[in-house]
């Protein structure tokens, strides 16, 4: 499904909204640690920004700007900040996720503690995010492929 919806309106509300949604986004993942909210919440606001985007534009648009494969990598790479983090805690002797125990030059263990739950928050933030932008792209290809490939199946289902 490349198709656009061809309407000014949504497409102007888009643009102007868009970038507020997706400062937003990140302003939940970076004070995750000290407010509500946090990676989860973040992630689920930086996806559903750049859905919109993709709802407005066409997935051709989106697909132009960052590719699949780069949403895909994000997802994986926030699982590697999240696991990194974890077991650098485990290597200098601590719990897993045991942020008090990183090896990071900063005199006080709360400047540490929150230096690491913001690492695992932009981690758990990538992930969400690459996830719903992956799903959401996994639904329209094969929604689309679905109905150009298997037509007179999808018009038998639709015409009963």
């Amino acid at each position: 499904m490349t198709n656009r919806y061809e309407n000014l309106i949504i497409e102007f509300f888009c643009r102007v909204i868009a970038p507020v949604v997706l400062l937003f986004g990140v302003y939940i993942v970076f004070h995750g640690e000290a407010s509500p909210g946090g990676g989860f919440q973040g992630g689920v606001i930086l996806g559903s920004g750049y859905i919109m985007l993709a709802i407005a534009y066409g997935i051709d648009f989106t697909l132009k700007r960052i590719r699949e494969r780069i949403i895909l990598f994000l997802s994986g790479f926030g699982v590697f900040i999240y696991g990194g983090i974890g077991a650098a805690c485990l290597l200098w002797h601590g719990n897993f996720l045991d942020y008090g125990k990183l090896p990071l030059p900063l005199a006080h263990t709360n400047a540490i503690r929150g230096l690491g739950i913001m690492g695992i928050e932009i981690g758990v933030g990538l992930t969400v995010m690459g996830v719903m932008v992956s799903i959401y792209y996994d639904l329209i290809v094969a929604g689309g492929n679905q109905k150009e490939n298997k037509g007179e199946v999808c018009d038998g289902i639709l015409s009963r």
